[in-house]
């Protein structure tokens, strides 16, 4: 499939420098939006827009959607106000708030300058409510049927405005403009009768969410229920717009791909590829991060000189604290990363913390015993009998294997805790993921180091 579609762009890029613009148009309209958009990333800016303009106003339109914003800006930069108004009059409202989120104010002005009152208020209805939530992605453009609508009636309304909806497949029943009822286009077609009453099939048991709900919540129930579209209700029960599951989709993506950025250690690049993000974007990502690690860790320093005398007394202690930091950090990230995700699938609450402390702990002695026996025989056989370092006692291996016992201890339990602290401060939990941890721990398994080593070898 990769190579496949290196040939693809290879051969979309001889097209377009052979100015066989007939044969590449013949190409790109076998193609499906998404993937031309993805072509488009590989091909020279300057060469963009005669690419663009070679695709059909309607593919042209879904293509621009999938393209990342910074084409986008290219795109309209280059655009004629004609051009402009084609595009966007063919896009959703919801995708055209999108698009001016994403753009700087010369660019908005364009685009809202170039659409239709009423286009422009459903535009402006969707970005007054605050970001991520549920008012934020969803569409104003779906089908409404009243109650007392016949079967015949709701299909001649559906071939009347369906063109111009995102989606026919979930209509709403509403009694101004409260929503009361949904119906499926599956059941309306297998209805034997066309006189029936759409309130006699329709189906009052739905759910639905309200404007202000975070959207990861509202991505997260419609994949709970495997729902195709979720109505949108504002505080006094009237249907405002719906979020389709392709939304859904983008929104459970773009908090992914923040957690794991958060989780690296890295401020979150706002949606922007790796490709097109410049060094200086990367660098302005990571730095902040890295200076923050960078100051924490003077703590391990402290630690360090504060039992410098202990060390050179015993100097063969050094060559075990990478082990033992790493260890420990590795110990914190594994409990850490997966109560993150339990609780980004909301598996936890806060209420739960005792529950996960007390299988974290048990998991830890399991883990703890486990391992320091392992570091035992490693120490006597390599360490000692191997390398022929005759420092490495069996008093000394007792340090280590103790140490690294109550570090896979303390580190598993405060993996686990500051997370579920952070959801409940209101932060994200991925803050206390692996860099954050991992600093932590560092400094408390030194500290647990020297001070079992103080008690057992320098008494």
């Amino acid at each position: 499939m990769a190579d496949y579609s290196v040939t693809l762009e290879a051969m979309l890029k001889t097209l377009l420098e052979e100015k066989k613009y007939s044969t590449l148009k013949d190409v790109l309209i076998t193609m499906n939006p998404a993937d031309v958009a993805l072509a488009f990333e590989e091909i020279d800016d300057e060469r963009i827009p005669l690419m663009f303009r070679l695709l059909p106003k309607d593919m042209a339109a879904e293509t621009f959607v999938e393209m990342d914003p910074d084409l986008q800006e290219l795109l309209i930069k280059g655009f004629s106000d004609y051009e402009l108004r084609e595009v966007v009059d063919e896009l959703a409202a919801d995708d055209a708030a999108d698009l001016i989120e994403e753009m700087p104010a010369n660019v908005v002005k364009r685009v809202l300058s170039s659409v239709d009152p009423d286009f422009r208020k459903q535009i402006n209805d969707i970005l007054r409510y605050p970001e991520d939530s549920a008012g934020s992605i969803m569409t104003t453009e779906y089908v409404t049927l009243r109650e007392d609508m016949t079967v015949e009636d709701a299909i001649a309304k559906i071939r009347r405005v369906a063109l111009d909806k995102e989606t026919v497949y979930t209509l709403y029943v509403t009694d101004r403009r409260t929503l009361v009822g949904i119906v499926s286009l599956k059941d309306l077609l297998l209805v034997s009768n066309d006189s029936t009453l759409i309130g006699d099939i329709m189906d009052t048991n739905f759910i639905c969410v309200n404007t202000q709900d975070d959207s990861e919540e509202v991505s997260q129930k419609l994949k709970r229920y495997n729902f195709l579209a979720l109505p949108v209700v504002d505080n006094e029960n009237r249907m405002v717009g719906i979020v389709t599951f392709d939304d859904a989709m983008d929104v459970i993506e773009e908090g992914a791909t923040e957690d794991i950025e958060i989780m690296a250690g890295m401020t979150p690049s706002g949606g922007k590829t790796y490709y097109r993000s410049t060094p200086f974007d990367l660098f302005k990502q990571r730095i902040p991060w890295l200076m923050l690690l960078m100051i924490s860790a003077t703590f391990t320093g402290m630690i360090i000189n504060h039992f410098e005398s202990a060390l050179a007394t015993q100097v063969v202690l050094t060559a075990f604290i990478p082990m033992l930091m790493d260890t420990g950090g590795n110990s914190g990230s594994q409990s850490s990363v997966t109560v993150i995700r339990a609780l980004s699938l909301d598996e936890l609450e806060f209420e739960d913390l005792p529950v996960v402390i007390w299988k974290e702990i048990r998991t830890s002695v399991l883990c703890g015993v486990c391992l320091a026996a392992a570091c035992f025989v490693k120490i006597m056989l390599i360490d000692r009998m191997l390398l022929g370092n005759t420092d490495v006692t069996i008093p000394v291996a007792a340090v280590v294997c103790a140490t690294l016992a109550v570090t896979v201890l303390l580190a598993k339990t405060i993996g686990c805790t500051l997370p579920m602290i952070a959801k409940k401060l209101g932060f994200d939990p991925a803050v206390m993921a692996s860099p954050f941890i991992t600093t932590a721990v560092d400094a408390l398994s030194l500290l647990v180091y020297f001070r079992i080593s103080t008690a057992l070898l320098f008494r």
